[in-house]
């Protein structure tokens, strides 16, 4: 990475990389970081920018990375209220995430994860897109490895943010793919100052006046090396109870019950979901028809995860 994308001087753009094949206890490991990395050292034509990976103590192979990277922004986490080395979850993402943007210098702060790898004009076109206007940018997310429990994983996970994206406004960005102005993200640091869950985000932001945009030409694609079932299954668990334990700090008990017994009709909905943005988007039909039984299984996983985590008001934990 030259001195123009490491981040000498005040930078344009601050990336923050979430390291978030951690959900599971034995996949603590920077195995899908390097990937990212490397994607984000061959942009074309970037700003002058800063790369930051916060971490904690149970990722290993970090030093190797900063050997090969060393003019990135390392950020060692001593200690996090919502990790605890040997359990499985996903808290702790969004709160590396916001600890990363609290230490960005950028005027514009971006977000994706180990699991994805811009495309080379990624940094470039989400600063123009910042030049209309937009408060937060998005775009695209795509597959990258062309095996059928990884579209089914796709689907699962961005299945809504395919392209063709409409280009424009939008409600609702990925923090996969996603960026905000400093001013608009300060604005409102009480909402992500303890964690970054991007739908509280992205609804502050547009009460508040601002407005979201998303473009066919940011793209990032999901790589995930080596998925095995059993631990994409667990995964959806996981991250489905961890998604309604979330909720269940700011709805009612009566939307919380409502929820709960309405979570087993989750995978017929989802699904119906994802087939009319296939009929739509009019691309991945057959990727997607090939990949229905493993959608309906991780479906299935998310539902009882979503389920327990109304339930229990609490994330999964495993002592």
């Amino acid at each position: 990475m030259n001195e123009s994308t490491a981040g000498a001087g005040q930078p344009v753009l601050s990336v923050v990389v979430a390291i978030v094949c951690d959900t599971l206890r034995r996949r603590q490991d920077t195995g899908y970081l390097e990937g990212t990395l490397e994607a984000l050292a061959r942009q074309v034509d970037p700003p002058a920018m800063e790369v930051l990976v916060p971490y904690h103590s149970g990722i290993s192979g970090i030093e190797r990375l900063r050997s090969r990277f060393p003019h990135l922004r390392w950020l060692a986490i001593p200690a996090l209220r919502t990790y605890k080395a040997g359990r499985p979850g996903r808290e702790h993402h969004d709160e590396l995430r916001a600890l990363g943007i609290a230490a960005a210098r950028g005027q514009i702060i971006a977000l994706t994860e180990d699991h994805g790898r811009p495309d080379p004009d990624w940094c470039a076109n989400l600063v123009k897109a910042h030049a209309r206007g937009y408060d937060g940018v998005g775009g695209a997310i795509e597959n990258g490895i062309d095996r059928l429990l990884n579209w089914a994983v796709y689907f699962c996970d961005f299945g809504a943010y395919q392209n063709p994206v409409p280009a424009g406004e939008t409600a609702m960005i990925s923090d996969v793919n996603a960026s905000y102005r400093r001013e608009a993200l300060e604005r409102i640091r009480e909402i992500w100052r303890d964690g970054f869950h991007q739908i509280l985000v992205n609804e502050a932001i547009l009460r508040g006046g601002g407005k979201l945009g998303i473009f066919p030409d940011i793209v990032v694609r999901q790589y995930r090396q080596g998925l095995k079932l059993g631990e994409a299954l667990a995964e959806r668990y996981v991250w489905g109870r961890s998604f309604a334990a979330g909720r269940c700090r700011w709805i009612g008990r009566g939307e919380r019950v409502l929820r709960a017994v309405l979570a087993p009709l989750l995978p017929a909905v989802l699904l119906a979901r994802m087939a009319a943005a296939m009929l739509r988007k009019g691309r991945l039909r057959r990727q997607f028809a090939a990949a229905l039984p493993l959608i309906l299984l991780l479906e299935m996983s998310w539902s009882l995860g979503e389920l327990t985590g109304y339930v229990s008001g609490v994330p999964f934990r495993a002592d």
